[in-house]
This record gives C-alpha cells, structure tokens and sequence, in this order.
C-alpha cells in the first residue's frame, strides 16, 4: 500500500520502540511517508536516532516542544529539507508524578500549569510553527493523541484527564481555524496500551485487565490498530474528516457499566 508515496510528515513523542508515536511512524513509513523525529534532550536521542535510522532517509531533529524557540528552529531546520509538510503527529503528554498520584484537589499550581503547557497547548505553538509548511501541502492532516480520561474520570489519571480535555477542545478549535486553509485536524482517543509513559499511571496494570474484560471486543487494542488509525487520518481516505476525536480502544468507551 502507497497511500503516502512522496508525502513528509515530523513525529513528535518517540521515546522507544514500543511507543505510539513510533506504532504510528511504522505504519506512515510503510505506505511510503519519509519522516522527521524529534527529540527532547540528550538521553533521549540514541533511542530515537537507533529507531529512526530504520526508516531509511528519516531526519532527527532536537525540539523541547515548551519551548517556542526551539519549535521554531525545527522547524526552521525542517524547512530546509522539506518544501512542505503533509502530516504532523502530536504524541507528546506529560505531568509531574506527583500530580498523578492521590487527590486531584492537590495538584499543584505550577503542576497544572506545566501538564496543559506540555500536553496541550504545545499542539497549538506546534501547528503554528508548521504552518508555512502545511499550507504547501494542500493536503496536510494534525494528528493528537488522547485518552478516555479527557470524557470520564479514570482513577490517578488526574491533571492528565484535564489536560487532554484541553487537547481535545484544541483539537476542535484548530480544525475550525485551519479548516479554509485546506489542514485537517484530528485525535486518536486509544484504549491503554502499556507503554513506558501509560506505566506511569499507578495502577495501569489493572487498568489493562478491566479495559480487556469490559471493551466489546474483550481485549486491549493493538500498537498495530493505533498506527494503522493514524495511516487513514493522514490519507486521502479521510479527506472529509477533521475535528474528530476517533476512538480506537476496542468499543471501550460505549460500555456504560
């Protein structure tokens, strides 16, 4: 299947092999997408760089997505090798341990501050700075990640809950906004998968088991079903969609009881 051939897209939020966002750049890559990925710091990058050059002509670029500097000269840097950009992936999340632990009434100011920063608005300060880009594409597709957490409250998921509800209503009012420009915005709402960052959930464990027991199709969802999601958001074959939460979690999240 070549439903990218000769298309680019960036992946922001690779950590190691068995994350989403590298599920997802498998399944890019694979129908033909030439990818960048970035990285945040420098215990990061060998991870990255090992995974990328596995994707032969992938670019690997530095980016602390709290930094509008930083997004800028990715982008920058970006612009030098591609003349547009068809595809951005935004798995990036992130808040403090101790925000995710115990009550939510206790989350910190400056805990709540640094999880909607991270895990929200940097999708917005990220499709800004690839505007240029996406505009040259006259296809381009923003794909976010998120959870059920953003719709019910799921136990210690906390500010993340919150936070992806901010990402989701960004989600909304990106589509709204970029919408006459021709770039397409959507999010892939995925049932858990155990990754380093889900492990950090206390408790994700017996998350899995009730998620497995509950969902319609009595199993967790696959890296492979996340990514192959990603693979149709980005093509053609969804060119009417955008402003769309799309939920690949088993039928999770129709289960009342």
């Amino acid at each position: 299947m070549n439903l990218l051939e000769g298309t680019r897209g960036i992946v922001f939020g690779v950590a190691n092999k068995r994350s989403i966002a590298w599920a997802i750049a498998q399944s890019l890559a694979g129908a033909g997408m030439r990818l960048a990925f970035t990285y945040q710091g420098e215990r990061l990058k060998e991870n990255v760089e090992s995974l990328a050059a596995t994707l032969p002509g992938s670019l690997l670029l530095p980016c602390d997505v709290s930094s509008d500097a930083e997004i800028d000269a990715t982008f920058t840097a970006l612009g030098r090798e591609f003349e547009a950009l068809d595809v951005l992936i935004h798995s990036v999340a992130y808040a403090q341990r101790e925000d995710l632990e115990g009550s939510f009434s206790a989350t910190s100011r400056e805990g709540f501050r640094v999880a909607l920063d991270v895990s929200a608005y940097s999708l917005v300060a990220l499709t800004r700075a690839a505007l240029p880009l996406l505009e040259k594409s006259g296809r381009a597709s923003v794909i976010a990640m998120t959870y059920y957490g953003a719709e019910k409250v799921i136990e210690n998921y906390n500010i993340m809950g919150v936070a992806k509800a901010s990402l989701e209503a960004c989600v909304r009012y990106l589509a709204a906004d970029l919408g006459p420009r021709g770039i397409r915005v959507n999010a892939i709402s995925a049932g858990p998968v155990n990754t380093l960052a889900a492990r950090g959930v206390r408790g994700f464990m017996g998350m899995l088991q009730h998620h497995a027991e509950k969902a319609p199709l009595r199993r967790n969802v696959e890296l492979r079903e996340i990514g192959d999601t990603a693979l149709f958001l980005a093509s053609r074959l969804s060119s009417g969609i955008t402003g769309q939460v799309i939920f690949v979690d088993g039928g999770y999240n129709i289960v009342a009881v």
